[in-house]
C-alpha cells in the first residue's frame, strides 16, 4: 500500500480515548467517548484512536477490565465523527485478527499495530489482515529508547515491507532526551521516508513529549500523537491542545483550530478526569529508569497491597528490563521488595 496523501504539514492523531484509557482505569463511558469525539472532530483532528489502553482485546484480568465493551465505544465514535478517521491499537498477543475484523465492522478505519521495538517481525500477519479489510496501517515500535537508532530503522523497514504505511518512534516510557529522539527520527526517516510516513508518540514523564514533537517535525516526521489534557499512561502524552498551539506559533499547518482544541480539553475532558496525569515522583522514575508508562497504576496498586513504595517497584522494573505486556511481573517485584524490607 502507498502512503496516504497529507492534507497538512503534520497529521495529528489524538489518543485521549485509547492511551487515556490507562489513566481512566479503562472506565470510559459511551457518553464520554461520544462527547470527546464530537469535540475533537469539530476542532479538525484527522485521526481519533479508540480502544482499551492495551489495544483491542485488552480488557482482561492482566490489564484491567473495560467498563464498556470497546466495540460499542468504537461504533459510537464512528457515529459521531464527521470527518475524522477512527483508529484502534492492536498489540499482537493481546489482540487477534478476529478482534481486528470486529473492530473494522464496528467502524475502525485504521489499525496501529504495536510491537516491542525489536520485535517487528510479529506484525506482518496483522498488517496483512488490515490490508484485506481496506484499513489504513500504522506501526508502533514501542519502548524506542531500548534499541539503537540504526536497529530501530531496521525494525521500521520490516514493518514497511509488510505493508505498514507509517512506522512510529514510540517513546512508551517517555525516556528519550532530545538528542536521542532526533537520532531515531533521522534514522527511521532516512530508511523509509520515500515509501512511508514516519510518526512519533511521546509521553511526558520527564517533560520531553512536546519538545520531541517539535524536533520530529523539523526532521521530517509527519504523524504526531497527543492526548487532551495529556490524558494517558504515566505522566500522560504530549497534550494535543499544547501541540496545536505550539505548531501554530511555529507556522506549521496541522489543520487544528487551537481555540476549539482548548475548549475540548477544558470543557469536555477535564470534567471527567479521575486524576490529571502529572510529573510526580512515580512518573518521573518511569522516564528516568525507562519503564513502560502503563505500569504506573499497576505499580501503585501493588504498592498499596504489599506496603512498598511504588517508585521502588517501578525502578526495579526498569532494572529488570520489563516491557509492555509484562504487567503481571509487577506483583513479583512487589513481593520481592516486601521480602527484602522484612529481612
Amino acid at each position: 500500500m502507498t502512503r496516504p496523501e497529507l492534507r497538512h504539514d503534520v497529521r495529528i492523531t489524538d489518543t485521549t480515548l485509547r492511551d487515556g484509557s490507562h489513566a481512566m482505569d479503562h472506565q470510559f463511558s459511551e457518553a464520554q467517548v461520544r462527547d470527546t469525539v464530537r469535540a475533537l472532530d469539530r476542532a479538525g483532528v484527522e485521526v481519533i484512536e479508540v480502544s482499551h489502553g492495551d489495544g483491542i482485546g485488552g480488557s482482561s484480568f492482566n490489564y484491567g477490565f473495560s467498563r464498556t465493551d470497546e466495540m460499542t465505544l468504537i461504533a459510537a465514535a464512528r457515529e459521531e465523527a464527521t470527518t475524522a478517521k477512527i483508529a484502534v491499537l492492536l498489540v499482537p498477543g493481546i489482540g487477534t485478527a478476529d478482534d481486528l475484523r470486529r473492530a473494522h465492522d464496528a467502524g475502525a478505519e485504521m489499525v496501529r499495530v504495536a510491537t516491542h521495538c525489536t520485535e517487528a517481525d510479529v506484525s506482518p500477519q496483522h498488517f496483512g489482515v488490515a490490508h484485506g479489510l481496506g484499513m489504513e496501517t500504522v506501526g508502533f515500535l514501542m519502548m524506542a529508547h531500548r534499541t539503537s537508532p540504526e536497529d530501530l530503522a531496521a525494525q521500521a523497514r520490516i514493518m514497511v515491507d509488510a505493508g505498514c504505511q507509517a512506522p512510529y518512534v514510540t517513546d512508551s516510557a517517555g525516556a528519550l532526551l532530545m538528542h536521542e529522539a532526533r537520532a531515531r527520527f533521522e534514522a527511521v526517516v532516512a530508511e523509509v521516508g520515500d515509501e512511508a510516513w514516519v510518526g512519533y508518540h511521546g509521553h511526558q514523564n520527564i517533560a520531553m513529549g512536546v519538545a520531541n514533537s517539535v524536533i520530529a517535525q523539523e526532521v521530517g516526521v509527519r504523524y504526531i500523537d497527543g492526548s487532551l489534557c495529556a490524558l494517558g499512561a504515566g505522566a500522560g502524552n504530549s497534550p494535543t491542545e499544547v501541540l496545536a498551539a505550539v505548531f501554530d506559533r511555529l507556522g506549521v499547518d496541522t489543520g487544528l483550530d487551537v481555540l476549539a482544541m482548548l475548549d475540548a480539553a477544558q470543557e469536555v475532558v477535564q470534567p471527567y478526569l479521575p486524576r490529571w496525569p502529572k510529573m510526580d515522583r512515580n512518573a518521573i522514575v518511569q522516564g528516568w529508569a525507562g519503564v513502560y508508562s502503563s505500569f504506573l497504576l499497576h505499580a501503585e496498586r501493588a504498592a498499596e497491597r504489599y506496603k512498598v513504595p511504588a517508585h521502588d517497584i517501578l525502578r526495579r522494573c526498569g532494572e529488570l528490563g520489563y516491557v509492555g505486556g509484562q504487567e503481571d511481573m509487577i506483583i513479583d517485584v512487589a513481593l520481592t521488595l516486601a521480602g527484602e524490607r522484612a529481612s
